[in-house]
């Protein structure tokens, strides 16, 4: 089975201890959006406030903020998303009840520490997580020769190998800007997300918005995904910015091309389609700011800020409302809640590009007002989805 089928609910029939269970432990995408929700709700507007000297905290700094956001937030809708996908594809059952619990506890125990306990202790709490994580993911890929899927091991390995030495640069055992290593994890998750754009977009596309007939080239996909992973590598290494900008540029022309074959002008009927075209194009502007940033043309937190805000969380709300009306059971249809959430995580994305390329004068605002939709969005979807994905499945079927 391949990731086009994660919106297809698992036959009622499969033998599974998910009845037994409350149903926040039946899958994996339900205890882990749900946290990574709550908390991209609460840890930017304290991110905010500390930033404008209305709380005095010691570990909320620049540095929390970015591992937080990237190693807390993004790899906590990672694993749910994983862990759900890979139990279709696989037809094994990845961690529910117990484990899936103890693995939320230990998550959210890193988010605790991250606040509140020494930096040794923080690390490795925090640590524990991405490789505990992982290795039933791996394991399933393993036993059911799920060959294709096993690069996505191979990225969450890169992402635990980035949160470690993030740890060790903020411990001063490496000497390392604490930014590198962050940077290093914005970029495995691009790939990533690009890799799985590439597949289900075209399909949701197609399924989705009738009439549509996107073209999908793997042999252009493929160059696609190793422009994006070459330009990453040129940026982390620190290469001169006259080879790592045609690099981005070159990346980012080409995800705009393949969005393009994928007929995007034909969804905007279809807010659940919309999003992840809109927010897979920030892919490719967040590339070309990458390009203007290796050459000194803006500043470097444009760009990163156009993939993680504008790419990464579009992508986030658009499948964590997707995922989550599949697999409880309920129509792949978005209302009034869903397009508000949508849209705001839009704005927030404008201004927070605009807030990082503005003047002194114009950039707090931008700053507070990109916060501010950040924030309604994802108090928007735990006040809207909480009681789904707590709840039974509807129609009384698995997951």
């Amino acid at each position: 089975m391949s990731l086009l089928h994660i919106d297809e609910p698992l036959p009622a029939s499969t033998p599974a201890p998910w009845h037994m269970a409350h149903p926040l432990w039946r899958l994996g995408f339900r205890p882990f959006y749900l946290l990574a929700a709550l908390f991209a709700a609460l840890s930017i507007p304290l991110w905010i406030a500390q930033y404008a000297g209305w709380l005095h905290a010691a570990h909320i700094d620049m540095g929390w903020h970015m591992h937080e956001m990237v190693f807390g937030m993004v790899t906590a809708v990672v694993i749910g998303f994983l862990f759900t996908a890979a139990r279709n594809w696989t037809g094994l059952w990845t961690p529910v009840r117990g484990h899936l619990a103890a693995l939320a506890a230990l998550w959210l125990a890193g988010r605790l520490a991250m606040l509140f306990a020494p930096a040794p202790v923080a690390a490795v709490v925090d640590c524990l997580f991405l490789p505990l994580a992982t290795w039933p993911l791996w394991r399933v890929m393993r036993q059911s020769n799920n060959k294709r899927n096993y690069f996505l091991v191979g990225l969450l390995s890169l992402l635990a190998v980035a949160n470690g030495l993030y740890h060790l640069a903020t411990l001063g055992v490496l000497a390392l800007a604490q930014a590198v290593p962050v940077r290093a994890a914005i970029l495995v998750v691009v790939v990533m997300e690009s890799a799985v754009g590439t597949r289900v977009l075209p399909m949701f596309t197609r399924n989705g918005a009738p009439g549509t007939d996107p073209v999908v080239r793997p042999k252009r996909d493929q160059v696609s995904l190793g422009l994006l992973a070459a330009t990453g590598l040129a940026w982390v290494a620190g290469l001169p910015g006259w080879l790592t900008a045609p690099l981005a540029l070159a990346a980012g022309a080409l995800v705009l091309v393949r969005l393009a074959g994928w007929q995007p002008h034909k969804v905007w009927h279809v807010p659940l389609l919309w999003v992840l075209h809109l927010s897979y194009a920030w892919i490719g502007v967040g590339c070309f700011l990458l390009a203007g940033a290796a050459l000194g043309w803006v500043p470097s937190s444009a760009a990163f800020h156009a993939l993680t805000v504008g790419s990464m969380t579009g992508l986030i709300i658009g499948m964590i409302t997707r995922t989550t009306l599949g697999h409880t059971g309920r129509p792949l249809k978005a209302g009034r809640a869903e397009f508000a959430m949508f849209a705001l995580i839009q704005a927030g994305a404008l201004l927070r590009v605009a807030a990082a390329l503005a003047t002194d004068g114009l950039r707090d605002g931008a700053l507070l007002l990109s916060a501010g939709c950040w924030t309604a969005a994802f108090v928007a979807y735990v006040i809207v989805y909480a009681p789904y994905l707590s709840s039974a499945r509807v129609d009384g079927a698995a997951g």
